[in-house]
């Protein structure tokens, strides 16, 4: 059997690097994310993790709005740059929510 092409080598190490992407860049629910997944997300610190569990212990959140308008020191910046991490709202990114609540 003949040996691989070094092209075709180099190929396959590239696959096997883009491998673990998508599980880096796994979407993050707010409304079932725990208190981990949270805190692990660049631009979520502990303070305004404890923030969305006591709110969403309150209640489900509905929408991006309603997460932003609920979690104090949580704005459309942040929100964006959350979302860009991982973060959606029933399924939703910030940008789409954004979209279809207009």
């Amino acid at each position: 059997m003949p040996l691989p092409s070094l092209k075709f080598s180099a190929a396959l190490c590239a696959l096997a690097l883009l491998a673990p992407l998508p599980v880096l860049c796994e979407a993050i629910d707010v409304n079932t994310a725990t208190e981990a997944q949270l805190d692990g997300l660049l631009g979520l610190g502990p303070a305004t993790t404890r923030l969305i569990l006591a709110e969403r212990d309150k209640a489900r959140f509905k929408h991006w709005q309603d997460l932003i308008a609920r979690v104090k020191g949580l704005g459309p910046k942040a929100a964006a740059k959350l979302s860009a991490a991982g973060l959606n709202v029933d399924g939703q990114p910030y940008v789409a929510a954004v979209q279809k609540e207009r």
